[in-house]
């Protein structure tokens, strides 16, 4: 059978079973519904903090806390939808500007969103940071507005770039007579403090939140909302909804990975041409979406914490049990002078091995060695064949993946010794 003819069958078959879904898109991450189920005391709180706008005021900047999929996002876009349609009934001059920091990963791009905002064209290169930061706040001066950015997972651009923007952006109200301007961060790494300056610091932590995990029955609710909305009537069995939120509630109680079991499981129950949605559409869902979710995440770290994690791979490579920090620094500072980066500390690299653990990617474990004390043996916590193939499409690190590091010959030598 040729590709065509597999492709008709496919087409054929999908377009001539019956219906599972109703509207997939709601179960989709960007998806903002109208009511947020069990995070009306933040929505509240936010509206109190931001709402001094209105009356053409600056309001405290504001930083959210909170893991993944646990409403920061859509909070924060429900609450300044409402305000902006708020200020247009009153007339109030607002402007409103959201960065994704993990997809616009440069101070530049960041700036460059900024002034698109306002109405200004800066080049997509060419200029300095600082350049079209000043023509930013000119521009934003003469507006006579009140401009709120919100930078989401603000983690993202800190720990890739410094705090030198939020620093600009706590600081910019001093030098503009006519304008002012709310920062509004948004961080699913709860030590992000650390990695900021005080000075930063200070300014910007005026108002905090913090958004819990949710259980499993706030979960159920929240996929039971959606579902009505995504599914045609009969078709997801209560067994399977229950399945889902039970099975994210178990991971940090992320209401995203709960909506991508749904789709997922929809999905597969559609290749598969059934009527119902079943328990085991969803186990067969959390296996495919464990895979993609891994890959996703080595693809999104950053340089040197991709860096890190490549370390880790040669050294478990030796030595599966696990290497100790040291080893792991000394292998990294060959693989950056390869690169031509230059290496974090030991102290930094250190925090970006805690970072890995935390996301699954390494695991870090304290374990006794005798008369000589404890020590940490990190090691990898997923497939080595998932290192190779992600980062043997990186640009950058291809050729780092079957380099084989110097130092480690020299560990290996004294070893022996």
């Amino acid at each position: 059978m040729s590709g065509n003819d597999v492709l008709d069958e496919v087409f054929d078959h999908f377009t001539g079973q019956a219906i599972v879904f109703r509207d997939r898109e709601v179960l989709r991450h960007d998806y903002v519904p109208g009511r947020l189920p069990h995070r009306e005391e933040q929505i509240q709180r936010l509206g109190e903090t931001v709402a001094p706008i209105l009356r053409g005021e600056r309001c405290s900047n504001i930083f959210i806390y909170g893991k993944t999929g646990t409403g920061k996002t859509a909070v924060t876009r429900h609450v300044l939808s409402r305000l902006e349609v708020k200020a247009k009934e009153l007339n109030a001059p607002i402007r409103l500007c959201y960065v994704n920091c993990r997809m616009v990963v440069s101070e530049y791009r960041v700036l460059a969103t900024m002034c698109q905002s306002v109405g200004l064209s800066v080049p997509f290169t060419g200029l300095s940071a600082g350049e079209v930061f000043d023509r930013f706040r000119a521009e934003l001066d003469t507006s006579k507005v009140v401009f709120v950015v919100v930078l989401d997972e603000t983690d993202a651009l800190i720990k890739a770039r410094g705090d030198n923007l939020l620093y600009e952006l706590t600081r910019v109200n001093e030098t503009m007579n006519r304008s002012k301007v709310t920062v509004i961060g948004i961080s699913n790494d709860l030590r992000l403090k650390e990695f900021l300056d005080p000075r930063v610091l200070s300014s910007l932590s005026e108002e905090e939140m913090v958004f819990r995990p949710y259980n499993a029955d706030e979960l159920k609710n929240i996929l039971l909302e959606r579902a009505r909305l995504s599914f045609n009537e009969n078709v997801l069995s209560d067994a399977a909804l229950s399945l889902c939120a039970a099975l994210a509630a178990a991971e940090h109680g992320d209401a995203r990975r709960a909506l991508d079991l749904l789709r997922v499981a929809g999905e597969v129950a559609e290749r598969r041409g059934a009527c119902t949605v079943t328990e085991e559409h969803v186990r067969e869902a959390e296996k495919h979406i464990e895979h993609n979710r891994v890959v996703e995440a080595l693809r999104n770290l950053t340089l040197h914490s991709k860096l890190v994690t490549l370390s880790v791979y040669h050294l478990n490579g030796k030595a599966p049990q696990g290497a100790i920090t040291g080893e792991i620094y000394e292998v990294y500072n060959e693989l950056s002078g390869e690169l031509g980066v230059t290496p974090l500390t030991q102290r930094r690299l250190g925090m970006l091995v805690n970072e890995l653990d935390a996301m699954g990617i390494l695991n870090a474990k304290v374990v006794s060695m005798g008369r000589y004390g404890r020590t940490k043996k990190i090691r990898l916590e997923v497939a080595r064949t998932q290192i190779r193939d992600v980062f043997s499409d990186d640009s950058r690190l291809g050729l780092l993946v079957d380099y084989a590091p110097k130092c480690l010959s020299k560990q290996t030598r004294e070893t022996n010794a």
